[in-house]
């Protein structure tokens, strides 16, 4: 196992170490934590182009000591033209695809939201231009970068279903071949929209020139996105969610995002006893994924655009709900499963600076490479987020014109009983909550450091990015006793391989009552931890 990272002034991790760098470079300039990850966010869009871009969307939770939480929606709606009779005009009738210029019907939010977090950043303090936190971004793009294991891997496992979409050759491949490991990857067009933003803000990726490129050119590749979408969009700062459990507040996500399945995870699992004995034994994990069971029933019954919900989320989270819900969780025998889960992949980030200032951030496109449309004005990957709406009326996440859908992203911070302060999160579609749920009993209930936390084997129920079997998933370094007790109590179990991306790309960084700064990352990533 290698050991967590230690810091006195600032710390970042990210799923790629170039990402955890500029943040870190940023905070030894004297930057606060939003700027810091403002810088990361632009440059995880250039160097880890397989999981996000800046044509994707993008969720903040940031927590500030002796000030109230904040949070920033970065998700985009969808077209004013997309709605369940458009998509039937176009002989789309069973649901929409995943690639291609039918699935690019949502706008992309992450622009917007770094900023909103630069502006947050300068009401408490921040002085550093929005042209110095994209500059490592812009480096990146028009100077290359190496290809990384997991980028070269995904290429190539997704070929076949992207080589034909327009842009995706020109911009993923190197003389038309997947490119290797190490070979130097580069993206010219998209250095220079960084630079437009950089020059012009990030407004103008909604209103101004470059909108009109971006808006031209979707409406020519055939998505049903037009200008004034781009024009609509804003944005939003919210209130996260809260979950208290004694002194320790949780903080996460709220709709359209299922920030709230991982709280009601973990709340259920403070009213469950019995599991608390072993962090790789069977109670444990069979006590997690039957919680996991009851807080997706309830995402899939109620989660979706806010304005589109019959309840609040934080309803969700009322304590006599969750006791109830736990009550129902049998020990010794698994309830049936059988629901479907979705893929997705993401990135996830964590920045704390020496003032204690926490923020977690996740960026996404939803499926590996998005749409697959690459903008050839722009050299922007567009999402594919809205393909994960329903064609049934009357499912809770159906079309509708300037609708959010679902989101799997969430971030989390958790202030703990002790006085620590602790960012964490994954990228890993419905594994998300199941992991930040792990990682968070790892620490406080089992006192792992972050490190030992993360490279502990995990499990996952259902899929994620890259999977489509349902079942329960063991990384193989779990003990056979562990599997052979889960598939006696009714699991329909499996094993993964022991060091498996399928299980997320995980990170944690805690702040210490001492003030020191103890950060961990995913060996399943290409990431790091950056600290000083």
């Amino acid at each position: 196992m290698a050991n967590s990272a230690f810091g006195t002034r600032g710390i970042a991790v990210a799923p790629h170490s170039l990402a955890a760098q500029s943040a870190l470079d940023v905070l030894r300039e004297g930057g606060n934590a939003i700027e810091a990850m403002i810088a990361a966010a632009a440059a995880i869009a250039v160097v880890y182009p397989h999981m996000n871009s800046i044509g994707g969307d993008g969720f903040w939770v940031i927590h500030k000591p002796g000030f109230a939480p904040g949070a920033i929606d970065g998700s985009g709606r969808s077209a004013q033209l997309s709605s369940i009779d458009w998509y039937a005009t176009q002989g789309v009738h069973d649901g929409i695809p995943f690639r291609g210029s039918m699935a690019a019907l949502t706008v992309a939010g992450t622009v917007s939201g770094w900023g909103a977090a630069h502006k947050l950043s300068k009401e408490i303090g921040g002085r550093m231009s929005l042209k110095r936190l994209l500059s490592d971004a812009i480096y990146f793009a028009d100077q290359g970068i190496p290809i990384t294991d997991s980028q070269a891997r995904t290429t190539q496992a997704k070929l076949s279903e992207l080589k034909d979409q327009p842009g995706f050759a020109k911009t993923f491949l190197i003389k038309g071949q997947v490119p290797t490991t190490g070979s130097r990857f580069k993206q010219p067009t998209l250095a220079h929209t960084l630079s437009r933003i950089a020059h012009d803000g990030t407004d103008s990726f909604y209103r101004g020139s470059l909108a009109d490129d971006i808006a031209a050119d979707l409406q020519k590749l055939g998505s049903p996105l037009r200008l004034s979408d781009l024009q609509n969009h804003q944005a939003k700062l919210v209130n996260p969610l809260e979950l208290q459990l004694g002194k320790t507040r949780l903080l996460n996500m709220t709709p359209p995002t299922q920030g709230v399945v991982s709280l009601m995870i973990l709340g259920m699992m403070d009213a469950l006893k019995g599991w608390q004995d072993n962090p790789e034994g069977p109670d444990f994990v069979h006590a997690q994924v039957e919680a996991t069971k009851l807080a997706f029933k309830l995402r899939n019954q109620h989660v979706t655009d806010p304005e589109w919900m019959s309840l609040h989320a934080s309803s969700l989270l009322n304590k006599s709900l969750l006791k109830n819900l736990a009550a129902q969780i049998d020990l010794h025998h698994a309830a049936p499963w059988g629901q479907r889960t979705d893929p997705g992949d993401t990135i996830w980030m964590g920045v704390i600076d020496g003032s204690g200032l926490c923020v977690s951030f996740i960026q996404s496109i939803y499926h590996e490479f998005g749409s697959g449309l690459v903008l050839p004005q722009t050299g922007i990957n567009w999402q594919n987020r809205g393909c994960a709406f329903s064609l049934d009326e009357a499912h809770i996440n159906s079309l509708k014109p300037s609708k959010k859908t679902f989101h799997t992203l969430n971030p989390a911070i958790a202030l703990l009983a002790d006085g620590r302060s602790m960012v964490y999160g994954t990228m890993g579609g419905e594994g998300q909550p199941q992991t930040q749920a792990t990682l968070f009993q790892r620490i406080q209930t089992f006192g792992d450091q972050p490190q030992q936390a993360i490279e502990r084997p995990r499990w996952l129920l259902g899929r994620t990015w890259g999977q489509s079997s349902e079942s329960l998933k063991l990384e193989s370094r779990f003990s056979q006793a562990t599997f052979d007790a889960l598939k006696l109590r009714g699991h329909d179990v499996e094993w993964l391989a022991p060091w498996d991306e399928a299980v997320g790309h995980a990170g944690i960084l805690l702040k210490q009552t001492n003030g020191l700064l103890v950060g961990g990352f995913d060996p399943r990533s290409d990431g790091g931890v950056a600290a000083y």
